[in-house]
């Protein structure tokens, strides 16, 4: 691929990152959903399922679609890889979707092939925790993009995601965003007030507000549009009430921001228990126990909900989705 050619395709990334497939509108709500498998001896990855989820944000006005961390991407084998990016890649004339690679570096190099053979927006690279510092991630972030042909979400979720030294990892980060090889950057970093928030800052200082997503669900939401000018924000929550988060966003484009506080009260009972018990977890169950998808269980190294905290479960992810209507 020529560089003309990436950049060409990098536009078309940001673009992916900032509308909705086919609306004509801005729309930057991007669910992120579990992985659906079956309870065979493999935990097979279930397809049809997975089709209903899927079916359910479209039937909502969503068709912005992220494959991450809530569908537990850090723990899949290549040959599951290969078949949920062949599966991906059929509905790629209905939805936008972007497929997480990584997170080592081995491991995105492997599935490179797979991502470049198809026609994704771009790639979410999953945050690595092992040993790394700015310089080295930005060689292998540029390695990466080079190798699936397409831009990268860059996805922060602490501080330290991009090496010991802060700043000089936001200073990667604006490179990246300025030669086109990053699109988008999920900025996941929890704070007790999302309004207080000084790596955030930094990092806006570096790159425009419209390149940064919210990515920690509903909860912060509000504070990141309104205060921060974020121009969306990714949600899990938002799989089972697809509507209620649109509603949510389009409140706070038109600056209503006590309709979307009224909004989120919605949100709020299912986040409490995924903050609780474990966010991608409780996606996982609360898409089942409400009745939208039989979801399966979960891959190791992670375990699934017990039976007490199933039961308290039920009711809420129920309500959720009831109340998404």
């Amino acid at each position: 691929m020529t560089r003309k050619e990436f950049l060409q395709k990098a536009a078309i990334g940001s673009i992916s990152m900032a509308a909705a497939s086919g609306s004509g509108e801005p729309l930057a709500v991007y669910p992120v959903p579990p992985l659906a498998r079956k309870r065979d001896s493999r935990r097979s990855i279930d397809f049809a399922e997975n089709d209903k989820i899927l079916r359910h944000l479209q039937k909502h006005g969503i068709t912005n679609v992220i494959y991450g961390g809530n569908a537990f991407l850090y723990h899949v084998t290549m040959s599951e890889y290969h078949e949920l990016i062949d599966w991906a890649a059929g509905h790629a004339r209905e939805f936008s979707i972007t497929p997480g690679v990584g997170p080592s570096y081995g491991r995105a190099l492997d599935q490179a092939p797979l991502i470049r053979k198809h026609k994704f927006p771009s790639v979410l690279v999953l945050p690595c925790a092992d040993p790394r510092d700015a310089a080295g991630l930005e060689t292998g972030l540029r390695e990466i993009a080079e190798a699936c042909a397409v831009p990268l979400s860059l996805y922060l979720k602490h501080e330290t995601d991009f090496g010991p030294d802060r700043e000089a990892g936001l200073d990667v980060v604006a490179r990246l965003v300025d030669s086109k090889i990053c699109a988008s950057i999920k900025y996941a970093v929890v704070r007790k007030d999302p309004k207080d928030d000084t790596y955030l800052a930094s990092l806006l200082r570096r790159v425009p507000a419209t390149s940064v997503i919210s990515g920690i669900g509903e909860r912060p939401a509000i504070s990141h549009l309104r205060d921060w000018k974020l121009s969306g924000f990714t949600t899990g929550s938002g799989v089972l009430a697809p509507r209620l988060s649109r509603e949510l966003f389009e409140a706070c484009r038109r600056k209503d921001y006590a309709d979307a506080e009224e909004i989120r009260k919605a949100f709020l009972p299912f986040e409490d228990l995924r903050d609780a018990w474990g966010a991608a977890q409780v996606l996982q169950a609360g898409v089942e126990l409400a009745g939208l998808a039989e979801a399966g269980p979960i891959p190791p190294f992670v375990s699934g909900l017990s039976a007490a905290q199933t039961e308290q479960l039920r009711p809420v992810a129920r309500a959720l989705l009831e109340k998404n209507g």
